[in-house]
């Protein structure tokens, strides 16, 4: 039913990118049907497109907001609270101000109200694992990221410029602007080129350092190893038998 509350009920629709226009279009729809079942008749929807969830400032949240601290809004509905945040710290600080100025916060797919008890904690706890889950893409996505280059696979935009020969007049001494004229390229691609170069020296000598760390420990486990085995060997040498003797009469 309609609220007798003369403070409006409002609505927050988000997508990504401009290319998700129909997404936009999907969660009004999806919003006006859930008004139209409690018979809701006024509500304002706020609209951002090509806004990420990970930003916490958007025109139109921003504008939502304020009505809200302005105490003009008593209830905000959103298809998925993922549309109103992606962290943790994001979603609870809204909660928060929705607290504040007694606004209830309502999410239709997880179906969620946050007037309740039950609510609250429900949205703390599906809060906390929608940030676990963007954590774990990014996760996922740089170890397959470095999984492809160490695989030999080129990552982003094609080099054109000629890595090898930068590298080796590098190595010969002559400055930045010389090697670009000799190269064809220009003078930031050739501090690209030797930034990477100093990277993979600077990863190859690591790797060297701890193959000979390694190396050196499983010496000394050896060495250890063969104190140990000769410090036995002395304790058994130096322990007589014992042996009995027995008198025998004819």
């Amino acid at each position: 039913m309609q609220s007798s509350d003369k403070r409006k009920i409002v609505a927050y629709c988000r997508v990504s990118t401009a290319l998700q226009g129909s997404g936009l279009e999907a969660q009004v729809r999806q919003v006006r049907v859930y008004c139209e079942q409690m018979g809701i008749r006024d509500v304002e929807i706020f609209k951002d497109e090509n806004q990420s969830g990970a930003k916490q400032n958007r025109p139109a949240l921003d504008r939502m907001m304020t009505a809200v601290k302005n105490n003009e809004v008593s209830q905000v509905i959103v298809p998925a609270f993922s549309r109103l945040a992606r962290s943790t710290t994001h979603l609870l600080k809204a909660l928060h101000e929705f607290k504040t100025y007694n606004v209830s916060f309502i999410s239709l797919s997880e179906r969620l109200d946050t007037s309740t008890a039950a609510g609250k904690m429900a949205f703390t706890v599906l809060a906390a694992v929608s940030q676990l889950e963007r954590e774990l893409i990014i996760e996922r996505v740089k170890v397959g990221l470095a999984n492809a280059r160490a695989k030999g696979k080129v990552i982003g935009r094609k080099k054109l410029r000629n890595s090898d020969m930068i590298r080796a007049l590098r190595r010969k001494g002559p400055p930045y602007r010389a090697i670009a004229d000799l190269c064809g390229c220009s003078h930031g691609s050739v501090h690209a080129e030797v930034l990477a170069m100093k990277k993979e020296d600077a990863a190859k000598k690591l790797l060297e350092e701890q193959e000979k760390m390694k190396k050196q420990k499983e010496e000394e486990d050896l060495k250890t190893l063969g104190i140990a085995e000769e410090q036995k060997a002395s304790n058994n040498s130096d322990t007589l038998p014992e042996y009995k003797y027995f008198e025998t009469v004819d």
